[in-house]
């Protein structure tokens, strides 16, 4: 795994896994830690903490900590721990989540419209559909989704809710492919899987979550920590490069003057470009095909 390799584990660091989820990515971490070494995993979904619990249960320097990364570093510094040497977040829904169809993640399983990654949240997909303006729905299938049919989409599912409250994922379904043309259809892979994704991202508010985490992250690393972060779509790997490349070169500065804001460099980039899944990676795992990954070392 490109990300694991890219945390540079020391066997006595301290590491987290910021989204936990089935604790694929914490079980290598944890087998590569010393006696001395500790891991936090965390996230905000109770049975993906359930799973990684009984996955980790035999590593005894394993905390597991049920909150969204975004009170990460407030929940590790309340635990007495003042830096880390590896940070991971895996964006995006969990393999475990797409797997498990009544939490509503996906369009192949007909299934109450959920989508909460906490369910404990009170904003579900359900209430988005039915109760969001036409307007907001197309501003988010548009942008969270990036479907170039999403005015008519949200058009198609305005009409559909006057007559009957959407409630299942094959009622959305419908509606979805009876507003993008037979022939885009017919090659363009499954009519939903972009409006899902609008629709996740909007109730789970994916991309506030992390342009507000990244800074905090960044600062709670040790001298020579890393953060490591895989994105699945083109907004959340924007935010993460545009994070880097601040932190890397803070100057608030006019170019070609000398700098007097006295802002220095964080780290570095170790990724210029973003890497991308090996191909024997893409075999083993189909959801990898999207994934990047961009990496920063801590000064």
């Amino acid at each position: 795994m490109e990300c694991i390799d890219n945390l540079n584990i020391k066997p006595d660091g301290k590491y987290m896994d910021g989204t936990l989820g089935g604790a694929g990515h914490s079980s290598e971490i944890v087998k590569r830690l010393g006696e001395k070494g500790h891991h936090y995993g965390i996230d905000q979904d109770g049975d993906a903490i359930a799973v990684a619990t009984e996955r980790l249960k035999d590593y005894s320097n394993v905390t597991i900590i049920r909150s969204n990364y975004l009170n990460a570093v407030t929940e590790l510094k309340s635990r007495g721990v003042d830096g880390l040497d590896g940070i991971l977040l895996d964006l995006g829904v969990s393999s475990y989540q797409l797997d498990t169809p009544e939490r509503g993640f996906t369009y192949n399983v007909d299934t109450k419209l959920d989508m909460r990654m906490d369910t404990r949240a009170s904003l579900t997909a359900e209430d988005i559909v039915n109760d969001y303006s036409e307007m907001e729905l197309f501003r988010i299938i548009r942008d969270y989704g990036e479907d170039r049919f999403a005015k008519n989409i949200a058009k198609h599912i305005c009409q559909a809710r006057s007559e009957k409250r959407i409630e299942t994922t094959f009622e959305l379904n419908e509606i979805i492919k009876n507003s993008i043309p037979a022939k885009v259809r017919a090659t363009g892979g499954h009519p939903s899987k972009r409006t899902y994704q609008a629709i996740r991202i909007e109730c789970n508010h994916e991309l506030q979550v992390l342009s507000d985490s990244l800074d905090e992250m960044i600062d709670f690393l040790n001298p020579g920590g890393r953060l490591c972060i895989i994105t699945f779509h083109s907004l959340e790997d924007r935010i993460v490069k545009n994070a880097f490349k601040k932190a890397e070169n803070p100057c608030t500065c006019p170019p070609g003057l000398p700098c007097v804001c006295g802002k220095t460099p964080l780290g570095t980039v170790i990724s210029r470009k973003p890497i991308l899944p090996s191909d024997e990676e893409m075999e083993e795992n189909s959801r990898s095909k999207s994934a990047k990954l961009r990496v920063f070392e801590k000064v």
